[in-house]
């Protein structure tokens, strides 16, 4: 862990203080992900293009209107996601 920071110290000593504390939430890949809105899923397959423009590299369900089980049922790629779901329902997806 980064040592605390002082007011008193000069901006180029708190540079590399700020930067190593910065630099590893910016590159998690969440940082620099998307959330897909109110994505309508039959029961079945799906196949919803993520918007990304570059290789794919996780997905998370924010919001589900229903009861549904809902997996993810071929590789990451990177133009589209395919999900499979139990029933009809309506999520948010966060890809990234």
């Amino acid at each position: 862990m980064s040592a605390p920071l002082s007011s008193k110290l000069p901006w180029e000593s708190m540079n590399p203080i700020l930067a190593s504390s910065l630099n590893p939430i910016i590159s998690m890949p969440q940082s620099s992900g998307s959330i897909l809105r109110n994505i309508t899923l039959v029961a079945g397959s799906n196949t919803i293009n993520h918007g990304l423009g570059r290789m794919m590299q996780g997905w998370t369900i924010t919001d589900l209107n229903a009861s549904a089980t809902i997996y993810r049922s071929q590789p990451l790629n990177s133009i589209t996601l395919t999900l499979t779901a139990s029933a009809p329902c309506t999520v948010n997806i966060e890809v990234f």
